[in-house]
């Protein structure tokens, strides 16, 4: 009988070890159960997301304010339309605010920074930050230094 009991303990100290870690790994990886009631809902229309993904946190200050909650392409402008879910104790961004894509580090996970504006009109909930700056693609720009570098030997 002492046997069975230690093997029930063990059991039961192993099945709360795997659910410490699924919680750990729950927390770290951004996931969440639901949709918060803290939040409200913006747009930015980028022309080049490029490495974006949903649950990217979103910045101002270099302060988590809210996360990426969906990316599409918009078929009318043709660009990427970003869904983005901001905390409610932010809720005074103005009209003219900024949301750039930037890059942790040299080439880490992809980001929003919201810049803020100086309007006195503020963003409310579905509204949309007009003035965007997409991702670099540090493809491209290595593509666009060797492009210029071939045409000025060739002269």
């Amino acid at each position: 009988m002492q046997i069975r009991t230690l093997e029930i303990g063990v059991g039961l100290f192993l099945l709360a070890g795997l659910l410490a870690l699924l919680l750990l790994a729950l927390r770290v990886s951004g996931l969440s159960y639901g949709a918060s009631d803290d939040t409200y809902k913006l747009y930015a229309h980028f022309d080049n997301i490029a490495g974006l993904t949903v649950r990217a946190k979103v910045t101002m200050a270099g302060v988590t304010i809210g996360k990426v909650t969906a990316i599409d392409l918009d078929r009318d402008s043709y660009t990427g339309r970003v869904t983005m879910e901001v905390e409610k104790r932010v809720d005074n961004l103005p009209v003219d605010s900024t949301a750039s894509i930037l890059t942790a580090g040299l080439l880490g996970e992809k980001y929003i920074g919201i810049s803020v504006g100086g309007d006195e009109e503020l963003l409310k909930e579905g509204g949309t930050i007009r003035d965007t700056q997409s991702a670099l693609v540090l493809e491209d720009l290595i593509g666009k230094f060797l492009l210029n570098t071939v045409n000025k030997e060739s002269k």
